[in-house]
This record gives structure tokens, sequence and C-alpha cells, in this order.
């Protein structure tokens, strides 16, 4: 279940650092974010879809060593984000 062009586009947008930012660590975050939160209601719904379990783990796994990593380069920059995608708590 890829992202369609559009909310790629306005997730990029909303989360990038300078102008021409598509990859910085925050857009990957909200990026991977997206995908688990789409996944999540496949699963809720297809209890038994074990290889895409996996690949929620996988998925959950990348976010939060991303997010381990921008927490130690900036703390500010790390609890923006957490309070723009809504996540932690």
């Amino acid at each position: 279940m890829p992202l369609n062009t559009e909310k790629k586009q306005e997730l990029i947008n909303s989360h990038q650092t300078h102008a021409t930012d598509t990859g910085s660590v925050e857009v990957q975050v909200a990026m991977l974010s997206e995908r688990i939160t789409q996944l999540t209601g496949h699963l809720q719904s297809n209890k038994h879809d074990y290889s895409s379990r996996q690949g929620l783990m996988k998925m959950l796994g990348r976010r939060k060593s991303l997010l381990g990593y921008l927490k130690s380069q900036s703390s500010e920059r790390y609890d923006t984000l957490i309070q723009k995608l809504g996540i932690r708590g």
C-alpha cells in the first residue's frame, strides 16, 4: 500500500526544512507514520495477513531508529515532530 503522489507531496510540503528538502529525517518519519497508519487499518480488517504484519514491524523499527537519531541530533526538532505527528503519547 504505497502512498499516492498527492499525499506524499502534501507530507513533504508540511514537514520539509527548506524548499528543496525531500529526504530529511522529519519527512521520512512523516511518510513512515502515514504508511503505518494505513497498514494498521488494513491489519484490523485482515487479521491473518502475517506478511503485512511483518512489514509493519519493519516500518515501526525504522521509524524508531530515525526518531532516535533525530533526538540525538536535535531534541527541539524531535519534540516538534512528535507534537506535529501526534505520536508517543
